[in-house]
């Protein structure tokens, strides 16, 4: 009695790219979700997790980089901090710069 979910288009912000099975990308729930997921991918045995974020999620990825650190992974090591700003298109058509951070963390 399995069903299959039918596959939805939402925008998630970030351009089309291959997907890693070890990138958390940040979003609008709240910390402790992406704290969960970095512990997660962490436990079965992913040497390296990469956190990217942009625009007003870059807080919430810095946040929880910090938590990971702190509470959960005291050898946890940041590898890399990379930042930049992308270009994306208003709905109105005009054009926005939108920074983004690239966080990626190893044992």
């Amino acid at each position: 009695m399995s069903s299959t979910l039918p596959e939805t288009d939402i925008d998630d912000g970030f351009e089309e790219e291959e997907i890693a099975p070890n990138i958390v990308r940040i979003g609008k729930k709240p910390t402790m979700n992406y704290v969960v997921a970095c512990v997660t991918l962490f436990n079965t045995g992913v040497p390296e997790v990469m956190v990217r974020a942009r625009g007003q999620s870059i807080n919430t990825a810095v946040e929880t980089v910090e938590m990971l650190r702190r509470a959960f992974f005291k050898n946890v090591q940041i590898h890399s901090v990379n930042i930049g700003t992308e270009e994306v298109q208003r709905d109105d058509g005009s054009m926005a710069s939108l920074s983004t951070i690239e966080i990626t963390l190893g044992n």
